[in-house]
């Protein structure tokens, strides 16, 4: 024979939404590993990858002295570099919430992402230019330049596998969603760089073969110091769009309008709900957003759906006692109420976007 009162406990709504929170949080918690995980292998191999790539591209420029293979070589440096600032960021945003940081580390990713920004900027571009600008005033001639095109084709194929790693762990971690917009929009801005930097590497290697080639072929040696600037000038870009998308998480950017739309148009559709008042957002870190609605409720509709406690209590008050009594239990009702409605209303933002898991709703 079963314990029926343990039974009952059991089946009661509060457990229930105790067993779906505990399931959140370990979906959560899964998602978020799993997203540091693919983020982790992909600057991991671009650390890998672009170790060996540097130091073949440095012995070719010590063979041929091209302009455009000494920028290839800075280039790498310069990825190498910032990689391992973004692996770095990785590791110390993964540590769990404490007292001091109660929202978590996780947005120090984007602190270490914008240094690995401007040390593309200045270290990568910046020098790259310099080199080009002066192998333009003082050109030089070329030399086993069979050497310079075997390195870039090696550091092509090798910087090619490691893109196709970091593409690959970018597309588990959007599930479903536009590649682009998702990179734009939400990514995690690791495996963003590294995308981007493994991006322009591969197409770097194939601008220095076709400055060494011209090179060659023309017999002058301003085709290379070109295709050094033209090398700078990508990785300028490059860094300038890093620099921006990290300012702007860190300074708080708002989620994707589409997504804060989608949270609007959730809230209007409950029948409680009057007005949206105000709505703010912002993205915390890749995983994590912060929602906070001032909404003013529809009295006449809560009331409704007190109506048949107010029939009932009306005939059977027979005391100004027993009517003080009422209107405090209604009060509380009131107030139960208009606690459900704003639960109801948490429980499908978060069900549709998981990833909206501080809301702070009021009734305005």
């Amino acid at each position: 024979m079963y314990n029926q009162d343990a039974f009952r406990a059991f089946a009661s709504k509060d457990a229930w939404v105790e067993v779906l929170q505990f399931r959140k949080q370990v979906s959560r918690r899964a998602t978020d590993t799993m997203a540091t995980q693919g983020s982790t292998r992909a600057v991991v191999a671009a650390i890998i990858g672009n170790s060996l790539v540097m130091v073949a591209k440095f012995v070719a420029f010590l063979f041929t002295g091209s302009g455009a293979m000494l920028s290839e070589a800075i280039h790498t440096l310069a990825d190498l570099l910032n990689q391992i600032l973004l692996l770095v960021g990785i590791v110390r945003s993964d540590r769990v919430p404490d007292q001091e940081f109660q929202y978590g580390y996780m947005a120090e990713r984007y602190v270490w992402a914008l240094i690995s920004a401007v040390g593309i900027f200045f270290l990568g571009c910046g020098v790259t230019i310099y080199h080009g600008i002066q192998s333009l005033l003082y050109p030089h001639e070329l030399q086993e330049l069979n050497w310079a095109i075997g390195v870039l084709l090696f550091s092509l194929i090798l910087e090619g596998y490691v893109l196709f790693v970091a593409i690959r762990a970018v597309q588990r971690q959007a599930e479903g969603k536009p590649f682009f917009r998702y990179m734009r929009d939400e990514a995690d801005p690791a495996a963003v760089a590294v995308v981007l930097e493994d991006s322009a590497a591969c197409l770097g290697c194939v601008i220095a073969m076709i400055a060494i080639l011209l090179a060659e072929w023309t017999g002058s040696p301003y085709w290379d110091a070109i295709g050094s600037i033209l090398i700078g000038c990508l990785l300028g870009a490059i860094a300038v769009w890093l620099i921006w998308r990290n300012s702007q998480l860190l300074i708080g950017v708002s989620v994707p309008p589409k997504i804060r739309r989608q949270i609007r148009r959730i809230i209007e559709q409950n029948p409680a709900v009057e007005e949206v008042v105000d709505l703010k957002t912002r993205v915390l870190d890749t995983e994590t957003y912060r929602i906070k609605a001032d909404i003013r409720f529809d009295g006449e509709t809560l009331a409704e759906k007190l109506s048949s406690k107010i029939d009932q209590a009306y005939d059977e008050i027979q005391s100004r006692d027993q009517f003080q009594q009422f209107a405090k239990e209604y009060a509380d009702d009131v107030v139960e109420l208009l606690a459900d409605e704003i639960d109801n209303i948490e429980r499908k933002i978060q069900s549709q976007f998981p990833k909206a898991r501080h809301l702070d709703i009021e009734a305005d």
